[in-house]
């Protein structure tokens, strides 16, 4: 079955068919989820409200959740199986709950659980790290195999010339090259405003 030009299995459509009252487009299930939500979020956010001493904020952030998982298991939800009600407040008490304990367990963790986070400058190095590494992939294979021996490993040109087998001109030729393309490509990223 096609309803505004998507395939939708007849299965879901059926399911669809009983949740939304015989309505499966698009714009007609987002009417009836506006509907689900005018009907019942007054009550969820007021008994949501408690369970979370009184935050209207996140009060609606779980009610928010709680509708987008009734949109996301709209085909389990039956109209005839009586109010959705019932179902919206369990499924909004325990994501009240785990937004609780997940605030509890880093309430609980104390300050040492911050020594395990990498400092400062840890992140920035490794941040560093990461653009260098995705720019010198960009580089040609020649390219960067120079700039490798030379830079990181730290050869001479003589010497990488000899790794590489190549003459020690055409080392500094591509060295000069690479890290002229590597500046470029690192002034793209905009990590760097090499001069």
């Amino acid at each position: 079955m096609a309803i505004n030009g998507a395939a939708i299995d007849s299965r879901d459509a059926d399911d669809n068919q009983l949740l939304f009252g015989g309505c499966t487009d698009f714009d007609a299930g987002t009417e009836l989820m506006e509907m689900l939500y005018r009907e019942h979020a007054p009550a969820l956010r007021a008994r949501v409200l408690r369970l979370v001493a009184g935050d209207q904020q996140r009060a609606e952030d779980v009610v928010q959740e709680t509708m987008l998982r009734a949109w996301k298991h709209k085909t389990r939800l039956r109209r005839g199986d009586g109010s959705l009600r019932p179902w919206l407040v369990t499924v909004a008490k325990r994501i009240a709950i785990d937004g609780y304990r997940s605030r509890q367990e880093w309430r609980d963790a104390g300050p040492e659980i911050l020594e395990d986070l990498p400092a400062a400058e840890e992140i920035d190095r490794t941040l560093t790290l990461m653009v260098l590494y995705d720019a010198l992939a960009a580089l040609s294979p020649p390219h960067r195999e120079v700039l490798v021996e030379t830079y990181f490993k730290g050869v001479t040109h003589i010497d990488a010339a000899n790794r590489l087998g190549i003459p020690s001109g055409t080392v500094r030729s591509r060295v000069f090259y690479a890290l002229r393309s590597m500046k470029l490509l690192l002034e793209e990223r905009g990590v760097f405003n090499v001069t």
